[in-house]
């Protein structure tokens, strides 16, 4: 690993967890949402992260033997997946979305986003977030010890 390794660890953890920031964001704003152009209620998403495995994500042109490859390089959004879980119905008949026929007509179906539980996902990230900017303020710090060392 190269001397830079653990700032650029740390990178692409925060950017994953800002998009985690704005993907909570936009479930808790539409936590309300009975019609999406798609048509139907919204749908909660969320983000789906794997490992950096053999590719390079940040590359230090002052450092060519400086390359971020395999286990523990990193973290990347592997994808932004809809969770089709169905969303509570609420008895309300003269509301423009209720549906017209079959059991459930009268009904409304709303979000099936969960507030509390995207609160919770929310200081989660934000704490992740805060952690990775440690880690590289942490090596900031190691960095300029060891220059004050060498002088």
């Amino acid at each position: 690993m190269g001397m830079f390794s653990s700032i650029n660890i740390a990178a692409t953890g925060m950017s994953v967890e800002r998009l985690r920031t704005d993907v909570i964001s936009n479930n808790i704003a539409n936590a309300a949402t009975t019609r999406t152009p798609e048509g139907g209620a919204f749908k909660r998403s969320r983000v789906v992260l794997a490992p950096v495995n053999g590719q390079t994500i940040f590359r230090n042109p002052f450092m060519p033997d400086d390359i971020d490859r395999g286990p523990g390089a990193g973290v990347k959004i592997q994808e932004i997946v809809k969770d089709d879980t169905p969303g509570r119905l609420v008895y309300d008949p003269t509301h423009p979305d209720a549906i017209m026929s079959g059991p459930n007509a009268g009904y409304v179906e709303y979000s099936n986003v969960n507030i509390v539980n995207e609160m919770v996902d929310l200081i989660s990230a934000s704490r992740a977030y805060e952690a990775n900017s440690s880690v590289i303020q942490g090596a900031k710090e190691m960095f300029n010890s060891a220059l004050d060392i060498g002088r």
